[in-house]
């Protein structure tokens, strides 16, 4: 749960690498050369033009692949096109060791401050926030639930004003403000979850059943590969970069074109199963209905971002996973594996399995809060 509650933007600058022959003559507004990508024509490509606000690049890249820049100006462009961006790309050497300092610093200040004003008992407002929420009602099912459409709400509701309040106070500042709301009431969330997971109404157990832990291990594990592209750019994410909301196509979007709710609804059905009561559901039923309000809401501001561009990308993707694939819209290319094998998909594994390996410290750190 944590996961989807905490993060949220970008990590690779993708357009900086276009083909000079594809993009010399792409201009602001409109991709009716391409009906679909099945039916496009190749020739066509030349005409293409992106909506006002889509990152000029100098590259040319068909599905899955990327070709770096040369003299050579291609004669045509595939019918799989990619109108969308690279997600997961990392290029190690394009790294500034000055931006990963600041990003430090800036971690480092973020942490000591969500501590002194949220965390800490004795000068945070955290738990006079929860107490506030747990006078609403005796029952922890109605408390978990109320502390999670309080998130939702403010997380969505300033990814709504995004653009409004990009022009008004800039992308970064924006960004300070967004995770400078959204990150304590997160941690309010999981934590009183943690503290409160086994109490309610238990409606069945089954952590004695054979194979069901293997199964929500498994599950869970699974369900932080879907976390949504912009959640591996953490310098955007910290605003050392310029945040940007991003059109992505590759990986992940290839098998949902919304991987973050796929992923909570992974994570939230496999603890429901294992926790078994009350308070599960209700934290699910929040969670997964925060994500299904994001489906639309995501399409909806990138359809007003990218206009063309995004209904070609929605053409031959997915909200389901797999059923673009299954019907033909989407193709996977011969080496779509190696989209996954990237630094950002093995640091994933990496901390999934540290926090599988760190769940006593998690609940021991919550227990102390007594919230």
């Amino acid at each position: 749960m944590a996961y989807s509650l905490f993060l949220s933007n970008p990590v690779s600058s993708f357009p900086n690498r276009l083909h000079a022959g594809f993009c010399s003559s792409i201009s602001p507004l409109s991709l009716s050369s391409f009906k679909s990508p099945s039916s496009a024509n190749p020739t066509l490509c030349r005409n293409v033009q992106l909506p006002l606000g889509f990152p000029r690049c100098r590259w040319r890249f068909l599905a899955g692949t990327s070709i770096g820049e040369t003299d050579e100006k291609p004669s045509m462009i595939d019918n799989d096109v990619v109108v969308g961006e690279d997600s997961a790309a990392f290029e190690l050497g394009d790294q500034k060791l000055s931006s990963w300092i600041y990003f430090t610093l800036i971690l480092g200040a973020v942490l000591f401050a969500l501590d002194v004003l949220w965390i800490d008992n004795s000068s945070g407002f955290g738990k006079p926030f929860v107490a506030a929420v747990e006078r609403v009602s005796d029952s922890p099912e109605v408390v978990m639930l109320s502390l999670t459409i309080i998130f939702a709400a403010v997380h969505s509701g300033l990814a709504s004003f995004r653009d409004m309040c990009e022009k008004l106070i800039g992308e970064r500042a924006y960004r300070v403000l967004f995770a400078g709301i959204s990150l304590p009431l997160a941690l309010s969330t999981v934590v009183y979850f943690i503290n409160h997971r086994y109490e309610g109404v238990q409606l069945w157990q089954l952590q004695n059943v054979p194979g069901v832990h293997q199964l929500v291990w498994f599950s869970s594990f699974v369900s932080f590969f879907f976390l949504y592209p912009s959640t591996f750019n953490l310098l955007e994410v910290a605003a050392v970069d310029k945040p940007k909301m991003h059109l992505w196509e590759t990986g992940i979007m290839r098998i949902t074109r919304h991987p973050q709710m796929v992923g909570q609804v992974i994570w939230c059905l496999a603890h429901t199963v294992w926790i078994g009561n009350s308070v599960a559901v209700a934290a699910s039923i929040g969670l997964i209905g925060h994500h299904l309000f994001g489906v639309w809401n995501g399409d909806r501001r990138l359809a007003l971002r990218y206009g063309e561009a995004f209904e070609i990308l929605k053409n031959r993707t997915s909200i389901m996973p797999f059923a673009a694939i299954i019907d033909g819209r989407q193709k996977l290319p011969k080496d779509y594996y190696k989209e996954f094998i990237r630094l950002p998909y093995l640091t994933i594994t990496a901390l999934t399995l540290g926090a599988y390996f760190a769940h006593p410290l998690m609940q021991a750190s919550s227990f102390r809060l007594h919230w």
